[in-house]
């Protein structure tokens, strides 16, 4: 009998040039947050020296992965894919709410629809898309 490793599904967040803006940012805002492991590129390596190559962080005990593609490229996020946030309780949901949508744009605004307490939608600055939920 073969014993493998447990299968692990992790988001992955590509960005370019401000991979570690946007760690900092999230880890900011999270309880129980920090940076898992950092790899730069070096000189003459694929991306602009000191940009990430690779880094994992954690959020609220989730851990995401993220990099400055080296590679320039068209696409960029999307809301088809978002992340979801249970908030504890009011005050979170709108201190969220309101540093994501800093520099960012609105996609629901805070309010009442029927499936939670309030709720709000939002791609912060980075174009990262991000739902804020206040259980009933």
């Amino acid at each position: 009998m073969q014993i493998t490793a447990s299968q692990k599904i992790t988001t992955f967040l590509m960005f370019q040039g401000n991979a570690e803006e946007a760690m900092t940012f999230y880890l900011s805002l999270f309880d129980d947050a920090s940076v898992v492991d950092v790899n730069r590129y070096g000189a003459g390596g694929a991306g602009p020296e000191g940009t990430v190559e690779h880094a994992t962080f954690a959020l609220a005990g989730q851990e995401f992965m993220c990099i400055d593609s080296a590679v320039k490229h068209a696409f960029t996020f999307t809301p088809a894919m978002s992340l979801f946030v249970q908030c504890r309780d009011e005050p979170e949901l709108d201190r969220l709410y309101t540093a994501l949508s800093e520099g960012g744009s609105e996609l629901m605004p805070l309010g009442t629809y029927g499936f939670s307490a309030k709720f709000g939608w939002v791609n912060d600055r980075f174009g990262v898309s991000w739902q804020l939920n206040l259980p009933a």
